[in-house]
């Protein structure tokens, strides 16, 4: 933990020292500007370090740890960008100023100083927002996926998708109720959650149970796996028991609120004498705990069946699933959140850091004809926030090729 702080501390005082020397005596920013965000930027580390050193990991994180994320995100990125941005102009400038006199060099750096604060204000603002709105900005989010070989009673037929709960870092309850009921208003055949029922332990959805409990039956039914954070692999327990209890007290919570957890099982979906196969993964990632055993899973099925997998992360459709000659045509997955974190404006553009880390991070990707959707998440954890990436409830609506 000190190694980390002070890697960590000696990164903050360099970012502080390029903004001190762009902002200050390059660009003439007022020096009541620099020193009020300076103050506000030692406040945040002061913060943050004081949850790293009382983090316990026997507990787990926080909300107020969660919080000391969140000041310090509220810190850099803004900060980060300012200093690019000054960066840029102050090579530019060292172009177009070689002719220019001393007073119009001056202007032209305050000027940009200025300009560089009012760029930092849209980030500034967008996380402020992030932080108090956006984590419950619920989106319902319908698309259409077309197969060729999709049982013609099953033209139509609608998957509702639920991710990431992370129900340890809720502070709203009227925020989730809201959600609920967005949900029940959905007209779906088929409920299907993807994972992270909790952070770490058991007792987090405990209070939630009773709001949860007020999802509507689905007539198909209502179905779910379990995620990286499900098996308890984040905090220090007492003993292997007290971690085996927690787990199997989380499997428990899915039967609570009458959801069907398959552990590498499937189950069959029929509309008259026409059906489809419904598979459930345990975690399987690549950079995390790989339980998921689709053999295991899929016993029984044969290559024509018509498939859809429910696997928590997405990396295992890129690396096991997508090629697979069982053939699995629609595969719902979440884990990333979208890293909570990005720029999207609808079919036109979407950026998030994650997707320098996952191929497929958020909404739908096609391999040949096979599809997988990652949803955004319901949730949020380690950043208490979301910017430009919303919580989201998928709506899939299958269709036959015709």
């Amino acid at each position: 933990m000190i190694k980390f702080l002070l890697v960590f501390g000696s990164v903050f005082l360099v970012l502080e020292l390029i903004f001190f020397v762009l902002a200050v005596k390059v660009f003439k920013l007022p020096s009541f500007l620099f020193w009020g965000i300076l103050s506000y930027s030692f406040f945040a580390y002061l913060f943050f370090v004081f949850q790293v050193f009382s983090y316990d990991r026997s507990i787990g994180p926080s909300h107020s740890f969660y919080w000391g994320v969140g000041f310090m995100v509220l810190h850099v990125v803004p900060k980060l960008i300012v200093i690019l941005f000054l960066i840029v102009s102050y090579l530019v400038m060292l172009v177009v100023n070689v002719n220019a006199s001393a007073e119009v060099i001056q202007g032209r750096r305050k000027f940009i100083g200025k300009l560089g604060l009012g760029i930092a204000a849209l980030p500034l603002v967008g996380i402020i927002h992030g932080l108090w709105k956006g984590k419950y900005n619920f989106k319902v989010i319908k698309k259409q996926l077309f197969f060729a070989d999709l049982p013609k009673a099953f033209d139509g037929f609608k998957i509702l998708q639920i991710s990431d709960l992370h129900s340890g870092s809720f502070d709203d309850a009227d925020k989730i109720k809201y959600a609920i009921d967005l949900i029940n208003k959905q007209e779906a055949d088929l409920f299907l959650f993807t994972g992270d029922i909790v952070n770490t332990k058991a007792e987090e959805f405990h209070p939630w149970l009773t709001t949860f409990n007020k999802l509507k039956e689905f007539p198909h039914g209502k179905f779910s796996v379990l995620g990286n954070h499900d098996y308890g692999e984040y905090v220090t327990w007492p003993s292997d028991k007290a971690k085996q209890d927690n787990f199997e007290s989380i499997k428990g919570l899915h039967k609570q609120v009458n959801f069907d957890l398959l552990c590498n099982e499937n189950r069959t979906i029929k509309k008259g004498e026409a059906q489809i196969q419904l598979i459930g993964v345990e975690n399987w990632g690549k950079n995390f705990k790989k339980a998921g055993d689709l053999k295991l899973a899929s016993e029984g099925l044969v290559q024509n069946d018509f498939k859809v997998l429910m696997s928590h992360d997405p990396s295992h459709w890129e690396y096991e699933v997508k090629a697979h000659p069982m053939n699995y045509q629609l595969t719902l997955s979440g884990h990333t959140h979208g890293l909570q974190f990005g720029i999207e404006i609808p079919g036109i553009f979407k950026w998030s850091p994650i997707q320098y880390v996952y191929k497929q991070w958020a909404g739908i990707y096609a391999h040949a004809d096979r599809y997988i959707n990652v949803n955004r998440g319901f949730g949020f954890h380690a950043f208490p926030g979301r910017v430009g990436i919303w919580p989201e409830i998928s709506i899939l609506e299958l269709k036959r090729k015709v």
